[in-house]
């Protein structure tokens, strides 16, 4: 009987490679995780370190350094994450030479409310602890308290978005009757905006309003500008 050496080495090769494939698996596996890798997606500002998340997963007793890749819960290391105050979002995950990264978005300041005890509105309209490491540059407001977030949200968002507006406002309040004033930098009249609703018509007609006055040179020649009336720029001179 002639042997086929030919099926012989190609079943010895397809072995091997299975062998050095469950080798590599198990080694991969048994692998323990060397560090931790964190990305903030928005760095501008940090609202946290990564010494003050590396301190939450300790807390928790998540100790990545010494945990075996195939032990780490990342659910339980994601809920963590985002557990933290300052955080929005996180994404966890494992990379192949046995680091654990984390992609965290951070919850972002619209507003810092001045109360007995301040706290800021974030871009999802909820109350955000002040931070220890950074101080926000936004505008401040008056008058509201933690129930009235979801009446300032849409007007705090509007004036986020528009560079004009985040330039120039300073400060919003509310008064007694639900109705709300902004002032600007460097001017010493109020806005009179009225009840949070047709945002964008009222900001329409004060930037038109403030590009013909600063071209008049009147600015300084006013005390209150209402928007309040439609279509129209109400002013009241000094």
């Amino acid at each position: 009987m002639k042997i086929n050496w030919n099926y012989i080495k190609t079943f010895l090769l397809i072995g091997v490679v299975f062998f050095l494939f469950a080798f590599a698996e198990k080694r991969n596996h048994a692998r323990v995780l060397s560090e931790v890798n964190l990305h903030f997606t928005n760095s501008e500002n940090l609202y946290l370190t990564e010494e003050a998340v590396n301190k939450l997963l300790i807390q928790n007793e998540v100790r990545v350094k010494s945990i075996g890749k195939e032990t780490l819960d990342l659910s339980r290391v994601e809920a963590l994450v985002e557990s933290h105050d300052m955080v929005e979002s996180a994404e966890v995950f494992l990379t192949v030479d046995g680091k654990m990264g984390a992609e965290i978005t951070q919850r972002k300041p619209l507003a810092r409310v001045m109360a007995s005890a301040p706290f800021y509105i974030d871009r999802q309209g909820s109350k955000m602890p002040l931070s220890e490491y950074h101080s926000a540059r936004v505008p401040l407001v008056t008058g509201v308290n933690e129930k009235q977030l979801a009446d300032l949200h849409p007007l705090m968002d509007f004036i986020n978005k528009d560079e004009f507006l985040t330039r120039h406002v300073t400060q919003i309040t509310r008064l007694p009757n639900g109705k709300f004033e902004i002032y600007l930098r460097q001017l010493d009249f109020v806005v009179v905006f009225g009840e949070v609703k047709n945002i964008e018509e009222k900001f329409k007609n004060f930037k038109a309003f403030y590009q013909k006055a600063l071209k008049d040179k009147k600015l300084d020649a006013y005390q209150k500008v209402d928007l309040q009336f439609g279509d129209q720029v109400v002013c009241t001179k000094k």
